[in-house]
């Protein structure tokens, strides 16, 4: 099994994985923002706590993971 096999193989799991983490986030959106186009929510202050913040992270890694395993697939294909 070659590296570029590997990669490839670890790219589908995190592309699942992100899928997945995403899906299980939840949703922001309420009845007034309907109205008021979410200004309040986009501009305000509110923090990520518990659940939310731990999903927020895990996105965040699985999001830079696959970034990082797409440019050295690129980068090998290209050789």
């Amino acid at each position: 099994m070659s590296l570029y096999d590997v990669l490839l193989t670890a790219l589908l799991i995190v592309s699942v994985l992100l899928t997945i983490v995403v899906l299980m986030q939840p949703s922001k959106t309420n009845a007034a923002s309907s109205l008021t186009g979410g200004a309040e929510q986009l501009f305000g202050k509110q923090k990520a706590r518990g659940f939310e913040a731990v999903l927020r992270q895990i996105t965040v890694v699985l999001g830079a993971l696959f970034i990082i395993l797409a440019t050295a697939l690129t980068y090998l294909s290209s050789k």
